[in-house]
């Protein structure tokens, strides 16, 4: 083991660790300002979040947005890029599900959907990134900039269509026709009623998540294109001298990422809502950069950061019922609290880490 570099087990397991109890610890200090048991507010909220079928359900259908968003933030990291764009691509994502919806739901059943569903959502939430793609690899234009930029123009365009174009006639609401069943996906409850998943909106977008999670691996651990991806966001100098195109490189990686934001859409379009409407997002977009540092931008740990993010959506929502003077705004304090252990100071512990776990070397005695 070289100076700095630490064991796998200490990198993607010990530090995320340390990072998250520090987060609750602080958490449970401000549970205590406010006068309550800290104690029983953790188990409040993993009771909630785990503790009965209905709450599993709950956790499961929140993770599911995690993993796609936490994927797409995951996918840009490995390219030295910080897609901070995965709200507004999300967002357009979603027209992409619901014209597939609209178009085929009257005619087709669900599984038929589906399909152009995925296609539809991941070739909107691409190609709401490729304009910032284009300007970092051609005009040094920073991807963090425009993707924040472009966060708000989906949002207004949104707003625009859904206000005039697509909203349902006669209605005051801005949002689509409700979809017919060829347009809404299974809930897990109706097909496993043995899991106890109640009225949690679970469904099968859960198990194209993880199938998404299976080919990010493969992508960028056992391809061509996957290795072009890591060499340039560990050495964009080097990269490009070895022959990797860097607008290629950044180009791609983009309308990668930009596409498994959108497909998040699936989950709560085709999954949970069946019909597009305003501000489906809220806010698993940026929470989404929070489930990749803490999962290491591996498909693996961002399953279980996506899986901790929804206990904390499930749980916290249990915990405000339950204990009156948490309101769901200290709910967010918490939350926001892990992702800025998780992010901002996810270098706290590690200098002292590598000291504790690289070997000393032995002193060398000068030549006389």
């Amino acid at each position: 083991m070289t100076a700095g570099q630490l064991p796998r087990w200490v990198d993607f397991g010990l530090i995320p660790f340390l990072n998250l109890a520090a987060a609750f610890l602080v958490s449970g200090l401000v549970v205590i300002l406010i006068g309550e048991n800290p104690l029983k507010a953790v188990q409040i909220l993993v009771w909630g979040s785990l503790g009965y079928g209905e709450g599993i359900g709950f956790t499961l259908f929140y993770a599911t947005n995690f993993i796609f968003t936490g994927l797409a933030v995951a996918v840009a990291f490995h390219a030295g890029l910080f897609n901070i764009g995965g709200e507004g691509q999300a967002y357009i994502g979603g027209l992409g599900v619901a014209f597939a919806c609209l178009a085929l739901d009257q005619y087709v059943p669900w599984y038929i959907t589906l399909p152009f569903a995925i296609i539809g959502s991941a070739a909107t939430g691409a190609a709401w990134a490729l304009i910032p793609a284009w300007l970092q690899a051609k005009r040094g234009s920073h991807v963090v900039i425009t993707t924040i930029m472009f966060n708000f123009i989906a949002s207004s365009l949104m707003v625009y269509l859904l206000n005039n174009l697509l909203k349902k006639p006669g209605s005051m609401q801005p949002e689509t026709r409700t979809f017919e069943d060829g347009g809404r996906l299974p809930f897990l409850n109706d097909l496993f009623p043995s899991f106890g998943f109640g009225y949690a909106p679970v469904n099968l977008s859960l198990f194209v998540a993880l199938a998404a999670c299976l080919l990010v691996w493969l992508l960028i651990w056992r391809t061509k294109l996957g290795y072009e991806i890591r060499s340039f966001g560990a050495n964009a100098t080097a990269a490009i001298y070895a022959g990797i195109s860097p607008v290629r490189t950044i180009v791609i990686t983009m309308l990668i990422s930009g596409g498994l934001a959108g497909m998040m859409a699936i989950n709560e379009i085709m999954g949970s809502q069946h019909r597009l409407l305003i501000d489906f997002v809220t806010g698993y977009g940026f929470v989404g950069i929070a489930v990749a540092l803490m999962g290491r931008a591996h498909p693996v740990g961002i399953i279980l950061a996506a899986i901790l993010f929804g206990m904390l959506y499930q749980g916290g929502a249990e915990l405000s019922f339950e204990m009156p003077n948490i309101t769901r705004d200290m709910i967010i304090v918490i939350q926001g609290l892990v992702i800025l252990f998780a992010g901002a100071l996810e270098h706290m512990f590690r200098p002292t880490i590598v000291r504790l776990f690289t070997p000393s070397r032995p002193l060398v005695a000068k030549e006389a």
